[in-house]
């Protein structure tokens, strides 16, 4: 069956188109202008994709189909399209983050049951001979270059699927954000990885069962290891990391199914998702190499201090903002996670449309690492209907902050923290950061003065002379300064 799907001309234009779709898609999701039509390509692309599958690996009887086999399948496709179906219609844009680590999670641990499968029944993958020993019962044995793959895939989706795991605990507060620091963990890494491309090319000889579940077990301890180090303000990029590892995972998966498709996408994710993993690294002054070591960001120095709240700091009311923003002849409004917690992106735009009719020009300013994935400020804007043309990256806007009026922080913190650029012990030190303390007035928007980043470091923007904090929920805030605008 295998070799048939392979020369298939029908199949094989099929999984042209779908790859064509998913390019098309990474194309149109570089632009918000452009999102939803990329969108769209990637829905017709894996459903393209989908069906030519099952039309070509749907088991058949000399007389007929298998009925039995494809009620099974499509059960299998009703159930997890409900369950994918109930989390999209319920998930808050707060949880993103970790719904993506937890599907990033579940891709990896798809390719280790294949794998598994493979690897127990070869023959059914086509990926094996069958020979006789000259004792025992016949048994199979695995194509050379199928192992080396099998081996790849296992590896790759058991590091995806237990950092993910990690991942997700960090994003969603079972686990604190500050690093875990095991001692030797550079030298413990190194020798479990080197075991595990060990054991790889290994199995490259001896298919014995011992050496692939010591592949698995091996992958999903280095999984683990890689990210327990890794600090909260990092996590923008771990998220991205794991979703290149997703890819690839995929992709070797693809080669032990024979499945075009599924190499064109997994190649696709694997590269999209590297390259925005290391544009990410040069945002944060981090090195690439360490994203893939494991434990970068992670220096002791400086992190999980608490608010210093007896060093003085000025307190403002919305009705004190309101006044300060209506006179500015420029605000730049600068989003971060507590935006998202609040939900206050739709009452944002309100108060930027209040103030462009009091004739203020409005910009927001983007973070390439604000909130807990890559995008994320990006995609709760343009939920809220914020114009394209009035949002920048960080390289485009931070010259502007010297001649700007008031810079608006709503629950952006590590990445305005002026610490950055001046303490060499800090864990964000040499991270780019946005220059809000330049403005003329920093409006800063916080529940309260007790807690830090993410990062856990102080920020000393609170303290300045030409700072007033906004203590209070972000979206109960701007809704007191839109009122008091009106």
């Amino acid at each position: 069956m295998e070799h048939a799907i392979s020369v298939n001309p029908w199949a094989s234009l099929a999984y042209l188109v779908a790859g064509v779709c998913f390019i098309l898609a990474l194309r149109g999701l570089s632009s918000p202008a452009s999102s939803q039509r990329g969108n769209r390509f990637g829905i017709i692309g894996m459903t393209i994709a989908v069906v030519t599958t099952l039309v070509t690996h749907v088991p058949t009887f000399r007389a007929g189909i298998d009925w039995v086999t494809v009620a099974e399948i499509l059960a299998a496709i009703g159930i997890g399209a409900a369950i994918g179906l109930v989390t999209a219609r319920r998930i808050a844009m707060t949880d993103m983050p970790q719904l993506v680590a937890a599907f990033h999670s579940l891709v990896g641990l798809a390719a280790v049951l294949v794998a598994a499968a493979a690897y127990l029944n070869p023959q059914a993958f086509g990926i094996a001979d069958m020979v006789i020993p000259m004792i025992g019962q016949p048994f199979a044995v695995i194509h050379q270059v199928s192992r080396v793959e099998m081996g790849l895939g296992v590896a790759i989706g058991a590091i995806t699927f237990s950092g993910s795991v990690i991942a997700f605990l960090k994003l969603n507060g079972n686990m604190g954000g500050k690093p875990i620091m095991l001692p030797g963990r550079h030298v413990i890494n190194l020798a479990v990885l080197a075991g595990i491309l060990g054991l790889i090319a290994y199995f490259t000889t001896d298919q014995s069962a011992w050496v692939f579940w010591t592949i698995t077990a091996l992958s999903f301890a280095i999984g683990f290891l890689l990210i327990i180090p890794i600090g909260g303000a990092d996590m923008p990029v771990v998220v991205s990391m794991l979703n290149s590892y997703s890819g690839w995972a995929a992709a070797a998966m693809g080669f032990t199914l024979h499945n075009s498709a599924m190499i064109i996408t997994g190649a696709l994710v694997g590269s999209s998702g590297a390259i925005l993993s290391y544009i990410m690294c040069r945002a944060m002054n981090r090195s690439f190499i360490s994203v893939i070591a494991g434990g970068f960001g992670a220096d002791t120095g400086g992190g999980g201090a608490a608010a210093a709240t007896d060093r003085p700091w000025k307190r403002g009311s919305a009705e004190d903002a309101a006044f300060l923003l209506s006179q500015a002849e420029q605000v730049i409004i600068v989003p971060g996670y507590g935006m998202a917690v609040a939900q206050a992106q739709h009452v944002l735009r309100e108060m930027g449309d209040k103030l462009k009719e009091h004739g203020v020009r409005i910009k927001y300013a983007i973070h390439p690492v604000a909130g807990r994935m890559p995008g994320h400020m990006n995609v709760l804007l343009a939920e809220a209907n914020v114009p394209y043309d009035d949002v920048f990256e960080l390289e485009d806007i931070n010259s502007e902050f010297a001649q700007t009026d008031v810079a608006f922080v709503i629950g952006a913190n590590d990445v305005t923290n002026p610490a950055a650029k001046t303490d060499k012990t800090s864990p964000i030190y040499g991270m780019p950061v946005l220059d809000v303390e330049k403005a003329k007035t920093v409006l800063f928007i916080k529940r309260s003065m007790g807690g830090v980043g993410y990062a856990g470091v102080d920020n000393d923007v609170f303290y300045m002379d030409n700072t007033m904090m906004l203590l209070s929920d972000a979206k109960k805030m701007v809704e007191e300064i839109v009122k008091s605008l009106d």
